[in-house]
């Protein structure tokens, strides 16, 4: 049976298992913040089911516990960080809170981060900025195993590649749109297979290239060593713009771009290119409210179509919604996500009770 937990149970599980695997307790718990925040928010792909592959990756080396985001360059407005393979949520944290008080500063910043371990949900760092009236929008690449095949190709190339915007709306909840290039986050198959479900025709290739429903084919080896692969989304307009990604958020920022054969070790890179903006600098701000908020208006006021009980909703509106939820209901986890959990918490001395 799947376990329901709550937020704070979870956290201080993760929090324990971190710790036990070199992090500070400041450190475990930002990062188990951020993964429970994802769950919360009904993203269980970026959530706690992270955690063995984050023990993995420290007892391999391809992610240094207690690292610090490194300013490389600093010219007020424009800024480039080093993540030095450190735990992403507190690199991206870190990064982001000099980049929106220089934002503040010079009326916007352009910042680059290269070389974090994985940033998990790219929306929390529109989220950090929207709450401070800034703008922000990011583009982020993926150094691991290439699991995203291009438009008309028959094998992985790349990585989800996310890309965020962030919008504040005055007296509303933001606009928070995050997306992976793929057709649906790699996590999502994850999720998918350790539950032994199907997904839609359209997400997959197997690993002869051919249609398939089964996620297992991007989560484990199939028998003639090799994997499937994810499609992108819209075609050969998400392949675009997973592209845009890999070439902003990798080579702009000073990181890597992924070419060649994968090393199969557990670490996952990100490297992004954020921009930040301040209405109140630009001189826009008044009139970027009012237009903003009647434009939201106007199209919350699309009529539902015939048989559908929803309401037109923005990015960000989702996910509010589930946090609401999932704090009052609890999160769910899967027994094979748990089982991974608590195997993760055995291979460096923690105790995690089933």
């Amino acid at each position: 049976m799947p376990k329901t937990i709550s937020a704070a149970d979870l956290r201080a599980t993760v929090e324990k298992i971190l710790v036990a695997n070199k992090s500070s307790p400041a450190e475990a718990a930002t990062v188990a913040a951020n993964l429970v925040l994802a769950n919360l928010s009904g993203h269980d792909s970026h959530g706690v089911g992270m955690v063995p592959r984050y023990v993995d990756a420290v007892l391999e080396g391809g992610l240094t516990p207690n690292t610090s985001a490194k300013v490389v360059l600093d010219t007020g407005s424009l800024l480039t960080i080093d993540g030095g393979h450190g735990f992403g949520q507190v690199i991206g944290e870190q990064a982001m809170a000099l980049g929106m008080e220089r934002a503040k500063q010079h009326g916007s910043c352009i910042m680059t981060v290269k070389s974090a371990h994985h940033l998990g949900r790219i929306g929390h760092f529109s989220e950090m900025a929207v709450a401070q009236g800034l703008v922000s929008i990011h583009f982020v690449n993926v150094i691991a195993r290439p699991i995203v095949a291009p438009w008309g190709g028959g094998d992985g190339r790349f990585g989800t590649n996310p890309c965020c915007i962030g919008i504040p709306l005055k007296d509303q909840p933001p606009f928070v749109l995050d997306f992976a290039t793929s057709r649906v986050a790699q996590g999502k198959m994850r999720v998918a297979h350790m539950e032994g479900r199907r997904v839609p025709e359209g997400y997959l290739i197997d690993e002869n290239g051919s249609p398939t429903t089964d996620p297992g084919v991007v989560v484990v080896e199939q028998s003639n060593g090799l994997f499937g692969a994810l499609m992108t989304f819209g075609e050969h307009k998400g392949y675009g713009m997973a592209v845009a990604c890999e070439l902003l958020g990798g080579a702009l920022s000073g990181g890597a771009t992924w070419r060649g054969e994968t090393d199969g070790r557990a670490a996952v890179l990100n490297s992004m290119l954020t921009i930040l903006i301040d209405p109140q600098k630009l001189g826009t701000r008044e009139s970027f409210e009012h237009e903003a908020a009647a434009f939201i208006e106007w199209v919350k006021q699309s009529p539902r179509p015939q048989g559908s009980a929803d309401d037109v909703m923005i990015a960000g509106d989702p996910e509010r919604a589930a946090r609401i939820a999932r704090e009052r209901d609890g999160i769910v986890v899967d027994d094979n996500s748990w089982a991974a959990i608590v195997e993760a918490g055995a291979k460096v001395g923690c105790v995690v009770g089933n």
